[in-house]
């Protein structure tokens, strides 16, 4: 049974265009000024209460992109579960098919972020993993009906198999994230992957091979092409990120901006979700970097970073989603800035079109 009957009714004249289909975490945070040690106790200086998860996360943030988003998760009936389904309310986000359950606690990542903001993290999945096919074939409509599909390995692999073979089946585009990665991953979700991205640390679990630089990252990412998805990114932290497709098939590595990370839970989550909503809402990739914010003119935030590359903009002078201009087509020297973008470019913005 869906959390409420509420939450659809707003839902009934609008589609989601993006459905998440993954899992939600009550984050338990601690900050602290070093990681502990094996057997150690120490000292923290903070202590917060949030809502996390691989799924929420990138549901909320393209909610916050402008997008209609729909969460298909189960979530425990408990105070925390109760507490999830009213933040993905606050956040705009279709509750109709965010499930409770009885049998397990609302799922829980209970972290430690160093002044560094390094982090270490302990998931239990609880209720995420009792979310099913049944329960995809209530959301069947949803899915069927969305411009991009979103999935992770935060529930069990076989609802996202699922979820992935709904989604393609119907033509909407499909993003999974495979994380957690497990080695022996079900070559299936490979071949119903428009867009397959993971970081180093899973591209290693799922290739077996070593990825400690842009040139490994583009010997895994092959592999990982060569298994059937149309656009394989890495990402590689500080690196940026290394790309490419079936129709580009050379590997691209991608430099990002360097900047001091607070905390990194969550960024991955955020570059995922700021690459496949700016492409399917705009058509085109255009020059957005996940450094500036989409509700700003480009010249406030993005011209002094355009300058130091020494880049040519486009004739457009704003950034999707802002209203006073219209994205141009970028050229190539644009679409090179972007750390996270490049190689979905030709796939997304043909499929748009």
């Amino acid at each position: 049974m869906a959390a409420s009957g509420e939450p659809g009714r707003q839902w009934q004249e609008e589609v989601a265009a993006v459905v998440v289909v993954g899992s939600c975490m009550t984050d338990l945070v601690s900050l602290t000024s070093r990681l502990p040690k094996t057997g150690e106790t120490i000292h923290g200086h903070k202590f917060f209460i949030g809502f996390g998860g691989k799924g929420a996360n990138q549901c909320v943030q393209a909610a916050r992109l402008g997008a209609k988003t729909s969460m298909v998760c189960k979530v425990g009936k408990d105070s925390f579960g109760n507490d999830y389904i009213e933040n993905l309310k606050q956040n705009d986000i279709s509750t109709e098919f965010t499930y409770q359950t009885q049998d397990a606690a609302t799922g829980t990542a209970s972290i430690i972020v160093n002044n560094e903001g390094q982090n270490i993290i302990i998931i239990v999945a609880g209720a995420n993993l009792l979310l099913n096919t049944e329960d995809l074939r209530e959301a069947a409509k949803a899915i069927s009906r969305a411009k991009v599909m979103i999935c992770q390995l935060e529930v069990t692999p076989e609802t996202s198999l699922e979820a992935l073979t709904m989604a393609h089946s119907n033509g909407v585009k499909t993003l999974f994230n495979p994380a957690p990665a497990i080695a022996d991953l079900d070559p299936r979700f490979y071949a119903l992957s428009d867009v397959f991205c993971c970081n180093e640390t899973e591209a290693e679990i799922l290739t077996g091979l070593t990825v400690s630089s842009p040139a490994d990252a583009g010997k895994a990412a092959k592999v990982l092409l060569e298994r059937g998805c149309q656009v394989v990114i890495i990402t590689l932290g500080a690196e940026g990120c290394v790309m490419l497709s079936q129709t580009e098939p050379v590997p691209k590595h991608i430099p990002t901006e360097k900047v001091k990370a607070v905390d990194t839970t969550i960024f991955g989550n955020m570059r995922i979700l700021r690459l496949i909503w700016k492409a399917r809402h705009h058509a085109v990739l255009g020059f957005v970097l996940d450094s500036v914010c989409s509700e700003q003119p480009c010249k406030t935030r993005l011209m002094p970073i355009l300058e130091r590359r020494k880049v040519m903009l486009p004739k457009a002078n704003s950034l999707p989603g802002h209203t006073a201009g219209k994205l141009a087509e970028p050229g190539t020297a644009c679409r090179s800035v972007c750390p996270t973008l490049t190689s979905t470019y030709s796939l997304l913005h043909a499929s748009s079109s």
